[in-house]
């Protein structure tokens, strides 16, 4: 990848000024007109990236190295050097001189990272995948080794990604595209341009070909019966909106409807999702079925355990790989040789090497094709579903999972590989999409195309049954946020209440924790946290340990503030740490985001807001709220400022709901 520096917006000019009226307005819910759909999203994504590279140079330009630092989002001066290689690509371990630990960070598995030397901005650099860390070091893979690793020192760098934009502009283009294979038979379907949307997509797919592989038993399968009537309706429909709420079984629901597709002689079909998590999710309910599901997308990104099911990995083990290393060899020796011919011979060994290498092509595309034409389903994030390797396939089925996390470019790029039949996972009273830019927002690029053809009319199927939640915490979101339809799979005492914490009724484990505090703003000035609530989670934490009933890795801390997280980090690092063989190892300290999908038996949740003026921010959005009282199993233990956090109606019905059923903890507060 060449160097960034040039990436410039067009500032002030007529484009820029077109680019913003483009994404200016209302987003409409139906689109009449292909090319005002296809020239909305293309502008919105091409300011999503713009914005995103503009971000990051300017960090890079005007941020101080401590505030790079203290952000976690570039580490300094930092040795390499290599270390073996992961299914072929080099590994690079990063580490600090002295060889102590790094400083606090946000990378993780699978992020990718800008290698340079001091400025990013202005010399070539090098794009890797975080494959894994640890306390003192982070191990990266990268396409090609530099040459001069050990020598001076290096700096990481968090990138914005250009090949997200490309793919899902591509997907745009074919989506409105009348020529070739591309493109999808429920485009009119999809803009919500057709009269009777819920008729339409309750018509049955037209897929041809079919070969039925005997008895469904559907009746067989693990499923309840919200679950077995989505598997059965989305089986006939050609779109179906299958609509999850917290620990519902939205994954296990979308496996078992996979395998039914696999049954249906509709493969290969394609499981999708926006995050490598979710697809590994998908995966992995696949392969305990034993379905024979083949993930696409560097194995860097999968889950270790899952990693045999990469297409990597299969290639690896393939019957064809003999003869490639054969022709491998051979050509090595040939091209040994060649200094050594003149003339006519030289030409010969020439034109010998060159078919060598034709041939070593071929056959690793033989074995890319069969390893893809024996999978029955393959996995792919909705961004890696644009690979080269899947450009020539068409998939008549597609189920995305996550949905409401796919921005709607996004979804199309799975859409647009010849989609006959669609069934759409998710949850639009969990997170939205992220966005980072502000104006791309505004613009509409935040909502998920799930979230549109609900409004359009598409009836949702809900799956009513949680099987996560002690009936206490599923009571106010379920009546809050999914019209009271949440029933319990599981009984009060399954969830028993988590022992070394005094909750104020025994019977139900939800308390609210009053703190007295005062939010500060970082230095930065772009996030907030509050030390009275961070000490107060400390201790709360640390009481729920010592009664030895849960391990850190039972406890859940979510706050909505990235400055909090650190904070946190800080106070749980000075009392003993996360470590491996440290009181806390094991323990989650994340942001609300960081928790969508997952679950622990004790969440603690410090909401951080607390100021006169009863400004609450970003707390506003309900589904933030949702995800965060809805993660936990047997016991939510919420902290926050009352008086500013009744300034929103959401929290105020919650802060009500706790106060009627006694659930405050004021004996928390000044103990």
């Amino acid at each position: 990848m060449e160097e960034r520096g040039n990436v410039r917006r067009m500032n002030s000019s007529a484009a820029q000024k077109k680019a913003d009226r483009d994404i200016a307005g209302k987003m409409p819910l139906k689109w009449p007109r292909g090319q005002e759909h296809f020239t909305r999203f293309a502008a919105l994504i091409r300011r999503e990236l713009d914005d995103e590279t503009e971000m990051v140079e300017e960090r890079w330009k005007s941020w101080s190295k401590q505030r790079l630092l203290a952000a976690g989002l570039t580490l300094f001066d930092l040795n390499g050097r290599g270390q073996g290689r992961f299914f072929g690509e080099p590994i690079l371990v990063f580490e600090n001189r002295q060889g102590s630990r790094l400083p606090n960070h946000r990378f993780g598995h699978g992020d990718i990272v800008l290698i340079s030397r001091a400025r990013p901005w202005g010399e070539k650099v090098i794009e890797g995948i975080v494959l894994d860390r640890g306390p003192t070091r982070i191990r990266i893979v990268v396409a090609e080794k530099p040459s001069d690793l050990k020598k001076g020192t290096w700096r990481l760098d968090r990138g914005a990604n250009r090949v997200a934009h490309d793919r899902m502009h591509e997907a745009l283009s074919t989506f409105h595209s009348s020529e070739g294979e591309g493109g999808t038979v429920l485009r009119d379907l999809l803009l919500g341009s057709l009269h009777d949307m819920a008729t339409s997509a309750a018509r049955p797919p037209e897929i041809h070909g079919q070969k039925r592989r005997g008895p469904l038993g559907i009746d067989k399968m693990t499923l309840n019966d919200s679950q077995r009537q989505a598997v059965e309706s989305a089986i006939e429909r050609r779109l179906t909106l299958i609509q999850g709420p917290p620990g519902t079984g939205k994954t296990h629901t979308a496996v078992h409807l996979l395998s039914t597709f696999v049954k249906l002689g509709r493969g290969p079909v394609l499981a999708t999702a926006e995050s490598n998590v979710a697809v590994d999710n998908l995966l992995e309910g696949l392969l305990e079925l034993g379905v024979k599901a083949v993930r696409i997308g560097r194995p860097v990104k999968v889950r270790e355990h899952l990693r045999q099911a990469t297409l990597d990995a299969q290639i690896e083990h393939h019957p064809l790989q003999e003869e490639l290393t054969f022709v491998r060899e051979q050509n090595a020796e040939l091209r040994k040789t060649l200094g050594g011919l003149k003339g006519k011979e030289k030409g010969m060994a020439h034109r010998e090497v060159n078919q060598n290498f034709k041939e070593m092509r071929t056959i690793e595309s033989n074995m890319v094709s069969s390893v893809l034409d024996g999978a029955e389903v393959i996995c792919a994030t909705t961004i890696g579903v644009g690979h080269n390797l899947l450009r020539d396939r068409r998939f008549p089925v597609v189920l995305m999972d996550e949905a409401t996390q796919a921005s709607e470019p996004s979804a199309l790029v799975p859409i647009t590989r010849g989609c006959r039949q669609l069934v759409l996972v998710g949850d639009h009273k969990q997170l939205p999409p992220t966005v980072i830019s502000k104006a791309a927002q505004a613009g509409g690029l935040g909502q998920s195309l799930f979230e549109r053809l609900t409004e359009c009319g598409v009836d949702t199927h809900m799956l009513t049954t949680q099987y996560r939640m002690h009936p206490t915490i599923r009571e106010y979101p379920s009546a809050r946020f999914y019209d009271d339809r949440l029933d319990d799979g599981c009984t009060p005492a399954e969830r028993p209440p988590a022992a070394g914490f005094l909750w104020p009724d025994w019977d139900h484990p939800v308390a609210f924790v009053p703190v007295e505090g005062s939010e500060i703003v970082d230095d930065e000035g772009s996030s907030k946290s509050n030390l009275d609530e961070a000490a107060k989670v400390l201790s709360i934490v640390s009481g729920l340990l010592s009664a030895g009933d849960l391990t850190p890795a039972d406890i859940g801390v979510i706050t909505p503030y990235r400055g909090q997280v650190r904070l946190l980090n800080d106070l749980f690092e000075q009392a003993g740490g996360r470590e491996e063989h440290g009181p806390f190892a094991g323990l989650e300290i994340k942001s609300v985001d960081g928790y969508q999908g997952r679950e622990k038996e004790i969440i603690v949740f410090s909401a951080v807001r607390a100021n006169d003026q009863g400004e609450v921010g970003f707390l506003r959005d309900q589904r933030r709220l949702n995800v965060a009282i809805t993660r936990a199993r047997r016991g939510l233990i919420v902290l926050g400022h009352s008086k500013t956090l009744r300034q929103d109606g959401t929290w105020r019905a919650w802060l009500d709901w706790a106060e009627e059923r006694g659930l405050f903890a004021w004996h928390v507060t000044h103990g």
